[in-house]
């Protein structure tokens, strides 16, 4: 289930970007080049080595083709609507009256009584204190440094 999902959101993130990258940038560019006047370009120097080439004659090859008219499309005559028929008006009879809500007297709120302060007093922990063991000395394995192993103490 997990690479069907990882594939669908592969291929929205590639339809995204395909359809999000050259579809402005292209527009855009097109346009500033048709709107914009560009400088006069000086003309280009003929280059020495280069002899110039007389241009080839390009043959047509597909004759020039006449279409034939596109015929008339022919008018149609539709049948004349029908009358929409009228809905008859039809009388009401007048609306009762709305009647009133008597006001009601609400008694008054009891009042909130008050909560004493908290007068109970927790007494603190006690920890004893721990004593102090002495540990031997860590054997030293051969051609392993030790970073973590404080230096020996100096005299």
């Amino acid at each position: 289930m997990a690479s069907s999902s990882n594939l669908l959101a592969m291929a929205i993130a590639v339809a995204a970007v395909l359809l999000a990258g050259n579809g402005n940038t292209g527009h855009a560019a097109r346009r500033l080049a048709d709107t914009t006047e560009a400088p006069a370009l000086a003309p280009a120097a003929a280059i020495p080595a280069v002899p110039a080439m007389p241009k080839p004659t390009i043959p047509t090859i597909v004759p020039a083709v006449t279409l034939p008219p596109i015929p008339a499309v022919p008018k149609v005559t539709l049948p004349p609507m029908p009358a929409i028929p009228t809905v008859p008006a039809v009388t009401m009879p007048p609306m009762p009256a709305v009647p009133t809500v008597p006001a009601v007297t609400l008694p008054l709120m009891p009042a909130v009584p008050t909560v004493p302060p908290n007068t109970v007093v927790v007494p603190a922990a006690v920890v004893p204190a721990l004593p102090k063991v002495a540990l031997p000395p860590m054997a030293a394995v051969p051609n392993v440094p030790m970073p973590f192993l404080a230096p020996p103490p100096k005299a």
